[in-house]
């Protein structure tokens, strides 16, 4: 889609035009169902937490920027519904400071072969408040002092949270390698073709490469 074509849409939104609002739902869906995705527990609670997104930008789109990438806007909009969603949901376990706990090092999270699906169903496989806190600070660069603000916790136990999330998916990671080799010895096929390198500290490159945020 043009800059041409996508101002147009906007301008027939701020208009309350039900045929622009239609067509910039269907351009934008795949990009907001993304970002909704991996701080859902499942693909519905994804849809309805995406639906509650445009929601708000078509209530708010008239306070949009156009000197800015729409994308950024759309995206930050989708993170803060999400974010809005689980908060209210979200029951904060009072966990220890990171210092307090057993340190995994960056290092022990080593890269592994997986579908993209199978890393996304592991994220959403965390419980929420470390999905919560994985997703804000690994995937979508806020800091702890950030992630406290927006979450009404301390940095402290962001942290906490994170350190959890990973010592969680490094146990999905192997337990999903182990399976994979048994299968790959057992039925004899070559699972390697459609395998894509992930570093489970630093998710940035897949979902950055599989569109998932700007």
């Amino acid at each position: 889609m043009s800059e041409e074509e996508l101002y147009k849409l906007i301008g027939g939104c701020i208009k309350q035009d039900r045929k622009c609002q239609k067509m910039l739902y269907k351009a934008f869906y795949g990009f907001s169902m993304g970002i909704c995705l991996r701080y859902a527990g499942n693909r519905d609670e994804a849809a309805e937490v995406m639906n509650q997104g445009f929601f708000k930008v078509f209530t708010h789109i008239e306070s949009y920027d156009v000197s800015r990438p729409f994308k950024a806007w759309l995206g930050k909009i989708m993170r803060n519904v999400s974010i809005d969603f689980y908060r209210a949901n979200l029951k904060m376990a009072y966990t220890e400071d990171l210092d307090m706990a057993e340190h995994v090092t960056d290092g022990e999270l080593v890269d592994r072969n997986l579908h993209y699906n199978d890393l996304l169903a592991m994220v959403q496989r965390l419980p929420q408040a470390y999905r919560t806190v994985f997703n804000l600070f690994a995937i979508d660069g806020y800091s702890h002092e950030e992630i406290g603000e927006m979450l009404n916790i301390n940095a402290g136990t962001s942290k906490s949270n994170l350190h959890k999330a990973r010592h969680k998916l490094k146990q999905m990671i192997l337990e999903a390698d182990i399976s994979a080799q048994n299968a790959k010895y057992n039925n004899g096929v070559d699972y390697n073709t459609t395998y894509v390198a992930i570093n489970a500290v630093n998710m940035n490159g897949v979902f950055i490469n599989k569109g998932i945020r700007e």
